[in-house]
């Protein structure tokens, strides 16, 4: 199978986020200009040629529209150098509201982004504060008039729930306001408390109040039902989209096809193995400039791997796991290995084993995480197989 779709990871943040734990680090001119040129050599050296055809390019971070019109567009003029754009089904750049003025929304028309990822979080002022965005609501309805003036309509927006202090009536009018943009596409996940955050270091403290589990579980059945009443499909755990509008980007990464991964701590899926990247930026940098090769560390993924992943991913999807590509993909059936705890899984009321699919059932996505495990494997497993 060959290789889908393209991750480049643009690290810089005019502002760190207290709940990040992403590869992210204060935006500078200097280190940023350093760090597109460490970018292209990397990406030049991995990939021969030019205008090679990928079906979908996401630029995510940190905030890559942190970084300033030159540097945008030498970033961009880099991917349309090396990517058929042309021909690309999608092309997604990450940004936060409040970053854009009229000359950058016309950059990525101009350079062929189709599709546009706010991170909005929350439609309240006082808890964008106590979460260390930049940004304010009013921002965010500046930011979608400036893209669709430039005709870039295919804008997603992505929430967070169960934050700090949050109530469920207050989050439904977070998803209430998120909804009257009328946008194809909404993603929303629960807070993760994530170690060497800020919050991490108040929640350790006992300083940072969570909202109970019941609340939480209140939550996401406000959003799964909100989003439902306007049209808006569920096809993954935690995303939303008017049909034909699904991100072909991330659907490559549950389908647990290939992708490229470029930039400092990105990873990639190839053949046989996963890749990440040195995470530090002058790490980074200066072996991207030695070599081209980034590369902190290579996981083999053998077969065992594989299928666990196919269904780990598989499952996050609403249609769940295809029997008939699963065959194709692994040249066996799927009740080889799990027919037993499958049947077990349906009994608990967890897990919908359709004619075409597997599929996890509304109290299956609840608990996701303990469905899983039971698709692991061992060495022992396989030999039912070979």
């Amino acid at each position: 199978m060959s290789i889908q779709s393209v991750y480049i990871h643009i690290p810089f943040c005019q502002q760190i986020c207290h709940y990040c734990d992403f590869t992210k680090f204060f935006y500078d001119e200097q280190s940023a200009t350093k760090y597109i040129e460490a970018l292209s050599n990397e990406i030049n050296v991995q990939v021969s040629g030019e205008k090679n055809y990928v079906n979908t390019i996401y630029i995510g971070g940190g905030t890559p529209t942190a970084l300033n019109h030159n540097q945008l567009e030498a970033l961009l003029k880099l991917v349309n150098q090396k990517f058929d754009v042309a021909n690309c089904k999608e092309f997604t750049i990450e940004a936060n509201p409040g970053d854009f003025d009229e000359a950058k929304a016309k950059l990525l028309k101009d350079y062929g982004v189709n599709r546009v990822s706010l991170g909005v979080q929350v439609f309240d002022d006082v808890m964008l504060q106590e979460l260390g965005r930049v940004h304010r609501v009013a921002d965010v309805y500046k930011t979608v008039d400036l893209l669709n003036q430039q005709h870039l309509a295919n804008i997603s927006i992505d929430l967070i729930y169960s934050l700090p202090n949050q109530t469920a009536a207050q989050f439904e009018r977070t998803v209430t306001e998120a909804l009257s943009f009328q946008l194809p596409h909404y993603s929303s996940y629960s807070l993760q408390i994530e170690p060497k955050t800020m919050f991490y270091n108040r929640y350790k403290k006992g300083q940072l109040h969570r909202p109970a589990q019941e609340e939480e579980v209140q939550m996401y059945e406000i959003l799964k039902s909100k989003m439902n009443e306007n049209g808006l499909v569920q096809y993954e755990i935690s995303n939303f989209a008017k049909p034909g509008f699904e991100s072909n980007h991330n659907l490559t990464y549950w389908n647990n096809d290939y992708y490229y991964g470029f930039g400092a701590g990105a990873s990639g899926y190839l053949p046989g193995k996963r890749t990440q990247n040195i995470r530090p930026l002058p790490a980074y940098i200066k072996q991207a400039m030695v070599d081209g090769n980034p590369v902190l560390k290579v996981e083999s993924i053998g077969l065992k791997e594989r299928i666990e992943e196919e269904l780990f991913l598989g499952l996050r999807k609403l249609s769940g796991v295809s029997k008939k590509q699963f065959k194709a993909k692994f040249g066996f059936s799927h009740e080889k290995l799990y027919e037993q705890k499958i049947k077990a899984l349906v009994q608990k009321g967890w897990l919908v084993d359709g004619e075409e699919t597997i599929y996890l059932t509304d109290q299956g996505v609840l608990f996701g995480n303990e469905v899983f495990e039971n698709f692991l494997l061992d060495e022992q497993d396989l030999k039912q197989v070979n």
